[in-house]
């Protein structure tokens, strides 16, 4: 599970195994830090990035996963 530290935010970029198929789906999750140094803050839970869209490996789904983390980021920022 890829963790990328971008500003302040913890964004947390995976790929899963549908259960049942051979495909994969994104996953994402991010954090910030909280006024408790031992804990994180979730902005964004995880949670499945597109109900629909299932890719045919670990390494595209957390490229799909990273694509629409920094878009979240985006919209975080703005």
């Amino acid at each position: 599970m890829p963790i990328k530290v971008i500003d302040s935010y913890e964004v947390e970029f995976t790929g899963e195994a549908l259960e049942g198929t051979a495909q994969w789906g994104a996953y994402v999750s991010i954090s910030v830090p909280s006024a408790n140094p031992m804990h994180m803050t979730a902005l964004h839970p995880k949670r499945r990035v597109s109900a629909d869209l299932a890719l045919m490996d670990q390494q595209a789904a957390e490229a799909e996963a990273e694509r629409v983390a920094m878009t979240i980021l985006e919209g975080l920022r703005g």
